[in-house]
């Protein structure tokens, strides 16, 4: 009788969430509904983010999580206004984002039971590398990918999957390559995963010059993906590192894509070389307004893999200042958005590797769980941890995340007054810490570049005059706009 009851309950429950989701995806149709709806989520994370603040971050650092998600939702209203989603895609996409990640009460429980076990939250969500194939070769790939290349068999990642999706509660994977739709194993596809775990979302990295019409008709079918197409500035600049008629590709890429109604963003890596370009709004402009994107990420150049020879593509420490200046213009003025891994570690709680809560691990074609897809360096290997008898949380616990999520902490993370997040890599920002503190004994490097990037005393030098010139610059700003002392003027 008791357990009737209690299936009644849950009967009932699940049937006002639906009827919820009913009513929310509806209003995604008409443009006076959604932007009441729109405003409503604003002010609801306003008060939540900014008035109530729950973790006692600084006041400043709150406000820009709250632009950004205010960004993020007129861009998906600026999309939809155009005709680039479709309605029965934004149903989709909304659905699996909302109902895991607005309304997560089964979610919070696994999460809690998890900290029960192992005394802390899960991360909340990998990324993935499941094949370093690619049809291209870029310069200075971080992930030096090439045509003939390691694959991770279908299996494991989809035991990956399964692990992440019911013991962390996660229910978002980023993946990323090689190029992730040239992944094949024993007839799988990432199609195959991306439809088994339907009620996840994905996001992938993509050359975008394999987007076919039937691809994109594909994704639009099951509404849980979205594309992040990788540029280096306008026609040029992208044909210049990554090939001849790339860029062509990646126009008709965008194009199927719209005709889809597929929501997809843009990734682009800040160079030396297209510095200039990303100081123009024109730029942007041209991402958001005729692309049509929903969101751009930025990267930058990262001295692994093998752009270690190319440090001298890598923008300096007074560019990256005005990189930060411009991302928070485009963010509070353009409403553009945008997250820029490095510039914007105020949204992040500073870094976000190491398996920490509400962060992410990274794991390669090759089986490896490195701290991050930027730091290629690692301890333990997903395919012998399974054939152990283990699992991928095991990993989690290694002196080499244990170390990092150690610094994190020291560094600010859940504390009442950080230190500087304007600076919040570890191993970009704080080489010769990430050196001294962070890497053990046990610690192996990816490559030959990860191997070279730890012995070299050239690359130390330079990483190190790198962090001391940029700390110069940036912690200025980081007092006087995010400091607890900056709150009391």
């Amino acid at each position: 009788m008791q357990s009737e009851i209690l299936l009644n309950k849950e009967n009932k429950k699940n049937l006002k969430e639906e009827a919820g989701f009913k009513i929310i995806t509806t209003c995604l149709n008409y443009p006076l509904l959604r932007k009441l709806f729109f405003d409503k989520v604003k002010k609801s994370f306003y008060e939540y983010l900014v008035l109530k603040n729950p973790f006692g971050s600084p006041r400043e650092v709150q406000i820009k999580k709250y632009r950004f998600i205010n960004s993020l939702l007129d861009s998906v209203d600026r999309t939809l206004k155009k005709g680039f989603i479709s309605p029965e895609v934004a149903k989709k996409a909304f659905k699996t984002l909302g109902k895991n990640l607005i309304h997560s009460e089964e979610l919070m429980s696994t999460c809690n039971e998890f900290k029960k076990k192992y005394g802390d939250m899960p991360p909340a969500f990998i990324v993935l590398g499941p094949t370093q194939k690619c049809n291209l070769t870029c310069k200075g790939c971080y992930a030096s990918s090439k045509y003939n290349a390691p694959t991770l068999p279908y299996d494991i990642i989809d035991k990956i999957a399964g692990e992440i999706h019911d013991e962390w509660g996660s229910r978002f994977m980023t993946i990323t390559g090689g190029e992730p739709l040239m992944y094949n194993s024993n007839g799988k596809t990432l199609f195959d995963l991306w439809e088994k775990y339907n009620d996840m979302f994905f996001l992938f990295y993509t050359n975008g010059t394999l987007i076919t019409e039937e691809v994109a008709k594909k994704l639009a079918k099951l509404g849980n993906v979205t594309p992040a197409i990788s540029i280096e500035g306008y026609e040029k600049e992208t044909d210049e590192r990554r090939g001849k008629g790339v860029y062509e590709k990646m126009l008709n890429s965008v194009k199927n894509l719209k005709k889809a109604g597929v929501p997809f963003g843009i990734s682009v890596t800040a160079t030396s070389k297209n510095f200039d370009i990303l100081k123009d709004d024109k730029f942007y402009d041209f991402v958001f307004n005729e692309l049509g994107a929903v969101y751009m990420w930025m990267f930058q150049l990262m001295p692994i893999g093998q752009a270690c020879d190319m440090r001298n593509c890598m923008i300096n420490p007074e560019q990256r200042i005005e990189l930060y200046n411009k991302w928070v213009h485009l963010l509070e003025e353009k409403k553009y958005c945008i997250a820029d891994f490095w510039n914007s570690g105020v949204l992040t709680d500073g870094c976000i590797a190491f398996g920490r809560r509400s962060g992410y691990l990274y794991i390669d074609w090759n089986g490896n769980i490195t701290p991050c897809t930027f730091v290629p360096f690692f301890e333990d290997n997903i395919i012998q941890l399974y054939n152990e008898g283990k699992k991928l949380t095991d990993s989690l616990f290694s002196e080499l995340f244990v170390n990092g999520r150690k610094w994190q902490k020291d560094y600010g993370f859940l504390k009442h007054d950080p230190d500087n997040w304007l600076m919040p890599c570890a191993i970009r920002d704080h080489f010769i810490n990430f050196k001294k503190n962070i890497v053990t004994k046990k610690t192996k490097p990816e490559d030959k570049f990860a191997k070279y990037a730890l012995t070299s005393k050239d690359y130390e030098k330079v990483l190190k005059k790198f962090d001391k010139e940029l700390s110069d610059k940036s912690l200025p700003i980081w007092k006087e706009k995010y400091a607890r002392k900056s709150e009391e003027k």
